[in-house]
């Protein structure tokens, strides 16, 4: 019924444009002279659509979220008093989804009681009613608002600011949603984390050196939550996946701006940029079965033991993954240097390679600066290459030859298998989760505040 309204709704809006625009070219006269309109005709057919389709669509919202509570008092009332009180929530859910079956026509598979198939029936003529009242409804307030919004339609009628206006506070609400999303994130790891924290003193969390997590049944935190392990092998996977990428990347960001043909600039960057559609699975998948055997293999060559499973195997592919990030990036950064900077230099007797070295790169540098520290961002949130190829070891060591655990993989961890989600094994994967959150967040800001205070204003 939703979907049949909708698309009902949908070809009501489009003959009320049709309308609206229909009656302000009548207005506009012989020739369609819109200098007699404040607006053009295309606003005057935009507001009647929606007048038409903005009070249809929210009343239709309101009913489909009211609808499900009052249907589950529909249930209720026709359960004897004493059976609903010997039923706890789980056993409410267990009833509505047998009425709901019942009143379906797809039944149960044992037979119901009296009062179900009372309460089936109730339902399903509730339903048939709220039904054709949810159409009516919903299609009268659309052909109201149609005919009020036709009405209006007049020569000095501002349909443009109207139009405008509608569409500022819908973009409004948009930026509002993505805030109070993000905002609905930190606060419930922000208030998880408080629930860690009353098991795990934030010292022994931020500042321990060992991470051997015990899980019981008993609720209580047992075993060690060292925070510097996992922080130490982020930081290491993220520091040779920036040593891989920063200057491939600049060396491609380079050439493509200042040395590559056109042609070959026009499919070479593409080319670069299909890595980061690559799934990152991917990624750990060809870490784990090409490059740390490959590693494994070299370093017996030469006589050094390197883990297939590594902070060097993991950082190495990740840097792989994040190259197109730094390449595009300062590549556009690059390229907004303006052509007048170069010519200077070039006229001055400077070469092509000092120009780039002495005006292009450091005219572009808070640019690529701050391109790094996304990158860097990226890295350290990086989940499933080194939760395949980083290997599980949490221990706080400097050789990147030996496997590392970082925050990401911790996470994973904790909250897989049939850990229970109020004990601190598992709330602790909010701690490490928040933690990251703010660590990324900084590198963000400071990304952001080198670029805006160092940025060069260029006509």
């Amino acid at each position: 019924m939703n979907l049949l309204l909708i698309g009902v709704l949908l070809a009501l809006i489009a003959i009320a444009y049709q309308i609206g625009l229909s009656k302000s070219r009548s207005l506009a006269g012989k020739g369609n002279n819109s200098a007699l309109l404040h607006s053009r005709p295309g606003y005057y057919g935009a507001l009647v659509a929606l007048w038409c389709g903005i009070p249809a669509f929210l009343i239709l919202i309101v009913w489909n979220l009211v609808e499900p509570n009052i249907l589950k008092h529909v249930i209720l009332d026709q359960v004897p008093a004493a059976t609903l009180a010997g039923m706890d929530q789980a056993s409410i859910e267990v009833l509505m989804n047998r009425v709901k079956a019942i009143a379906s026509g797809f039944g149960v598979t044992d037979q119901p009681a009296p009062y179900e198939l009372a309460a089936a029936a109730q339902l399903a003529k509730v339903q048939t009613i709220g039904s054709y009242a949810k159409l009516a409804v919903v299609l009268c307030a659309a052909i109201v608002g149609l005919l009020i919004a036709k009405k209006r339609v007049a020569q000095s009628f501002r349909a443009r600011n109207k139009v405008e206006k509608i569409i500022n506070i819908t973009l409004a609400l948009c930026s509002g949603v993505a805030i109070l999303t993000t905002l609905g994130i930190v606060m419930s790891m922000f208030s998880e984390a408080l629930r860690f924290f009353s098991f795990v003193s934030p010292i022994d969390f931020f500042f321990g050196t060992e991470w051997n997590p015990g899980f019981s049944t008993s609720g209580s935190a047992e075993g060690s939550y060292g925070l510097l392990p996992l922080l130490w092998g982020t930081l290491m996977v993220s520091g040779i996946a920036l040593l891989v990428s920063v200057p491939i990347g600049l060396m491609i960001a380079i050439y493509l701006a200042e040395y590559a043909s056109p042609m070959l600039r026009s499919w070479a960057k593409p080319a670069i940029e299909i890595l980061a559609g690559i799934p990152t699975i991917v990624y750990g998948v060809f870490a784990l079965m090409i490059i740390g055997p490959f590693f494994k293999m070299a370093g017996e060559m030469v006589g050094i033991n390197i883990n297939a499973t590594s902070a060097l195997t993991a950082g190495f592919v990740m840097g792989i993954m994040i190259i197109p990030f730094v390449s595009s990036l300062s590549d556009d950064i690059i390229t907004q240097v303006p052509r007048a900077l170069r010519d200077g230099s070039l006229g001055l007797g400077a070469t092509k390679s000092e120009t780039i070295r002495q005006v292009v790169i450091p005219a572009a540098l808070p640019g690529i600066i701050g391109a790094f520290l996304l990158a860097a961002s990226r890295a350290i949130g990086e989940t499933m290459i080194v939760v395949l190829a980083a290997g599980n070891s949490p221990l706080l060591h400097v050789n990147p030859l030996e496997a590392v655990s970082t925050v990401t993989v911790t996470i994973v961890n904790q909250l897989t298998g049939d850990t229970d989600f109020a004990s601190p094994q598992a709330l602790v994967a909010f701690a490490l989760g928040l933690t990251l959150f703010v660590i990324t967040l900084g590198l963000n800001i400071v990304a952001l505040y080198i670029v805006r205070k160092y940025r060069e204003q260029y006509e």
